[in-house]
């Protein structure tokens, strides 16, 4: 009975954690769609204020994204507990972490808005001003964001699937492809923080990675 009681429990563990996880992915994607056309504009401090309501609607996206991957590490401890606890604990700091940094990047963003407002109703005094201050706002939610999704992210990946893969909750070979993952993540972040255009593919093997169910 008790077996049969910790199977169901983990398999419930894991629906939940996949539901977040799509949650998670879907939000994030989403919200790449919705907000890298206008911050990636050459005018984005007026296409900011014009496309209000999308620019409002994609940092709500990354909201809901940072606490779906909270709410991923606090459902799961309980189960990487049960093979390593320090680890476990690694991981659910790691994801709170991004989660952090995530809402610190919806926090500048919003700003960016109220600083797109009150460029467009200056019209075209103070322009050096609002520009200067739009670059380092910008700047400064770009770095949240990546910190958060390339180091903080890939950390808690690694974690979780060295944890995975020591206690064979998944096939090693699901696992090591995990790893592979969090590796290709870490390049990524190495490569956009020197300058150079990352190859999205290399994120890849996570997505994959992380689709899986946990059983004992």
């Amino acid at each position: 009975k008790k077996w049969r009681y910790q199977m169901d429990n983990n398999l419930k563990t894991s629906r939940i954690v996949g539901a977040l996880f799509i949650i998670a992915t879907v939000a994030y994607s989403l919200s790449v769609v919705l907000l890298n056309p206008i911050l990636g504009s050459s005018n984005y401090l007026t296409d900011i204020y014009a496309n209000e309501n999308l620019f409002i609607i994609g940092a709500l996206l990354v909201l809901i994204d940072a606490v779906a991957v909270a709410g991923i590490s606090i459902v799961i401890y309980p189960v990487l507990k049960e093979s390593n606890e320090t680890l476990a604990l690694g991981y659910v700091g790691a994801r709170i972490g991004e989660s952090v940094l995530f809402s610190v990047n919806v926090i500048i963003t919003l700003t960016l808005l109220t600083l797109s407002q009150e460029f467009t109703e200056a019209g075209t005094s103070d322009l050096v001003f609002y520009r200067t201050s739009g670059n380092v706002l910008l700047a400064a939610a770009n770095w949240a964001y990546l910190l958060g999704l390339g180091l903080a992210f890939a950390i808690s990946a690694l974690i979780l699937n060295i944890v995975l893969y020591q206690s064979k909750l998944t096939p090693r070979w699901l696992s090591g492809w995990g790893l592979i993952g969090a590796i290709l993540v870490i390049v990524n972040f190495l490569l956009e923080s020197f300058g150079n255009n990352p190859i999205e593919i290399l994120f890849l093997p996570n997505y994959l990675g992380f689709c899986r169910i946990f059983y004992n």
